[in-house]
């Protein structure tokens, strides 16, 4: 290099320069060029802002699992509603071919006319509440352009979202005062049948409670028939002796079991009703709650006006004959307001003075 002229010697650097800065680059197909910008854009979306939190990620990462099993709770919905309908028409053709003939041969008269009217008053308004609240629409905001004030807007549907409304994935529209979506009724329970709900769930936990202690005494004797000891040979019994012993452990076991876990749904609800809240705003609560105790002030729900207060405005109840008229009989009465806007409980003093 020492005998090339210099204007060869600075060409021939420039080249070798070049060729050690330069990148070699790929080109990908189209197809996994779109994938590859697809795959940085979804771990971009995850950090984007400072208001992503775990909560964002995970609902991100497991966004898979909820679509599957939205889509087979919405299939299976109507499996639910026939199970319930064939268990508590079991229990019922039970107690009116099993325990109605005891009842008649072994009471006397005063318990049997108890019994008779507080069971088909039970199973009345089992039937009818769980007919209101599986066909009742919770209700839902208008798809069109109106008046009503709304605190954020829908990413899914792409609508307005009053106060208390929320998107459910199965129905797969937006709810109003949404509490859940109940796969036993095939339906969300909001506004308008949120009332159905509770008083289904309180009449059947009543009814298997009553099922349960009344036929205590005959399942434990047909438990001790049908239970064969090695001491002594087990006595003969007819087919029908056998059908009825175990028809007898079967309501028992039944009812006794979702008595338990229903009567515990039940007094959950009661307590969330107290409160003036869903169960949906009982997790909001709580984080508001969360947030404005780290701030050093005290969060307070907008829509609790009191424990007595917050059971009338459920019920319904404006006068004291409502509470028979209303509660313990059927009634198809509205629910206040509509589920748009709730100034009308803007006051905390008894809205409902009864």
């Amino acid at each position: 290099m020492r005998w090339c002229p210099s204007p060869v010697l600075h060409l021939v650097r420039c080249m070798l320069i070049r060729s050690c800065t330069r990148k070699v680059r790929i080109r990908l197909p189209p197809c996994l060029r779109e994938r590859w910008a697809y795959i940085k854009l979804l771990s971009r979306s995850l950090y984007f802002n400072s208001l992503t939190d775990s909560d964002v990620i995970f609902d991100c990462a497991f966004e898979p699992v909820f679509w599957s099993v939205d889509y087979v709770t919405r299939w299976f919905g109507l499996v639910f509603v026939c199970l319930v309908v064939i268990l508590t028409s079991a229990v019922v053709i039970i107690a009116y071919m099993v325990l109605l003939p005891v009842i008649l041969k072994t009471y006397s008269t005063g318990w049997i006319v108890w019994h008779l009217c507080y069971g088909h008053w039970n199973l009345i308004m089992i039937a009818f509440h769980y007919y209101k609240a599986a066909k009742t629409s919770p209700g839902h905001p208008p798809t069109v352009k109106s008046d009503i004030r709304f605190v954020s807007i829908c990413k899914k549907c792409i609508i307005p979202k009053p106060a208390r409304t929320h998107h459910c994935g199965i129905c797969n529209r937006c709810i109003l005062k949404m509490d859940h979506h109940c796969p036993w009724l095939n339906n969300c329970v909001g506004h308008f049948n949120h009332r159905y709900f509770f008083s289904f769930c309180l009449f059947m936990t009543m009814g298997c409670i009553y099922c349960s202690i009344s036929g205590r005494n005959l399942f434990l004797d047909a438990y001790n028939t049908l239970e064969t000891k090695y001491q002594t040979p087990a006595p003969s019994y007819t087919f029908m002796d056998k059908v009825f012993n175990k028809c007898i452990i079967f309501l028992w076991v039944l009812t006794s079991t979702v008595g338990l876990s229903l009567g515990a749904l039940t007094c959950w609800h009661a307590v969330l009703i107290s409160r003036g809240e869903t169960s949906i705003e009982k997790h909001i609560n709580f984080r508001e709650a969360l947030r404005y105790g780290q701030r050093g002030q005290i969060y307070k729900n907008p829509f609790n006006y009191g424990r007595l207060n917050n059971w009338k405005i459920f019920l319904g109840v404006e006068r004291k004959s409502h509470w028979v008229t209303r509660v313990l009989l059927p009634s198809e009465h509205r629910p206040y307001g509509d589920g748009l806007s709730w100034d009308i409980y803007a006051c905390k003093k008894d809205v409902i003075p009864v």
